[in-house]
């Protein structure tokens, strides 16, 4: 058996309570179900950590080498997350971006990502459903 990492950072584990109107209904749980659905055929598990602190996403990154590939949302660390950037630079997996609005039909703070050139794919916009194609683009590409 194989892990895939799902990471979730700051303020989404309120997912289902938090601005519902932007971030949907579901919550890390749901997510975390439907990615393990997407996966389970190629007999993968999902590892599914969720932190506030982007020091503990950095050592969640850097304990996880082992793990086939990952889905990231990293929230507002797309806009000025250098550390965990450089983490995901050492990253030794393909890795995809999620987010669950579209960022760039939002505020202007949000229309760059510092990680998204180190991603194999960003997904942005289509809420939970994000996850679930980012699992299957691992799926699709990971040898």
């Amino acid at each position: 058996m194989s892990d895939v990492l799902l990471l979730n950072g700051p303020n989404l584990g309120i997912l289902g309570r938090r601005e519902p109107e932007i971030y949907g209904t579901d919550t890390v749980q749901d997510i975390e179900r439907a990615v393990g659905e997407e996966v389970a055929g190629r007999g993968w598990r999902v590892i599914a950590r969720q932190h506030d602190c982007e020091g503990e996403l950095i050592r969640t990154i850097q304990d996880s080498y082992d793990t086939v590939g990952a889905i990231i949302n990293p929230g507002a660390l797309m806009i000025a997350g250098w550390s965990l950037r450089d983490a995901l630079a050492n990253y030794p997996r393909p890795w995809m971006e999620v987010h669950l609005s579209n960022v760039w039909a939002r505020e202007s703070f949000r229309h760059e990502s510092v990680l998204a050139p180190l991603a194999s794919g960003v997904i942005v916009g289509l809420g939970a459903l994000g996850y679930r194609l980012a699992a299957r683009a691992l799926v699709a590409t990971v040898p």
